[in-house]
């Protein structure tokens, strides 16, 4: 098994990269949010990677962080959810989102991603729930049951949920769930 690389970084084509471990190269498939935080060609990287090996190839993913990995070794688990799939999924949002999602059971998140239509949203979400949450930080981000609240609400007077996130960064922790709301309603209505 091949768990991690470290070496030069020789070259960047999306979601492929190449990297020079002791005058071996490795072609690395990465998420977008990974490819995103490489330094530039011809510097040292290193990525933490999930092989698999198939009839046909053996293919190597590559991650920058453990929770990407595991949130990538997760949804490969899933009938009908491929590597391909799961790379689309981590490019598409990151883990902490599809933590949340996953939490808030939100389908509409999910088929945002290109190629996730309702079906196979509903189904991530089910075979995730207790899977993806607790070891990437879902819990803490919803830890306040007030927040969560607060978000529901305004989610359900027709706001977008990145524009209820933005309006819940803005409050004061200890808000309670009547005033919260009415903060963010005004903080939105600027």
């Amino acid at each position: 098994m091949i768990g991690k690389l470290t070496g030069t970084l020789l070259e960047k084509n999306p979601p492929e990269v190449l990297v020079d471990c002791g005058g071996v190269g490795y072609e690395v498939q990465v998420p977008m949010s990974t490819f995103y935080n490489l330094p530039a060609g011809g510097a040292k990287v290193s990525l933490l990677t999930h092989f698999v090996v198939r009839e046909d190839a053996q293919l190597l993913y590559g991650f920058g962080t453990h929770s990407e990995r595991q949130a990538f070794r997760e949804l490969i688990k899933i009938t009908g959810i491929g590597p391909r799939m799961a790379l689309s999924v981590l490019s598409g949002m990151s883990v902490e989102d599809l933590a949340q999602a996953v939490t808030l059971q939100e389908v509409g998140r999910l088929v945002k991603v290109p190629g996730i239509g309702k079906k196979t949203a509903e189904r991530l979400l089910l075979e995730l729930k207790g899977k993806i949450g607790a070891d990437t930080g879902a819990h803490s981000l919803f830890a306040n049951n007030d927040q969560n609240d607060i978000q529901q609400a305004l989610m359900a007077l027709g706001y977008s949920d990145k524009d209820a996130a933005a309006a819940l960064k803005k409050l004061p922790p200890d808000v309670g769930v009547t005033e919260g709301i009415k903060l963010a309603l005004k903080a939105l209505a600027k």
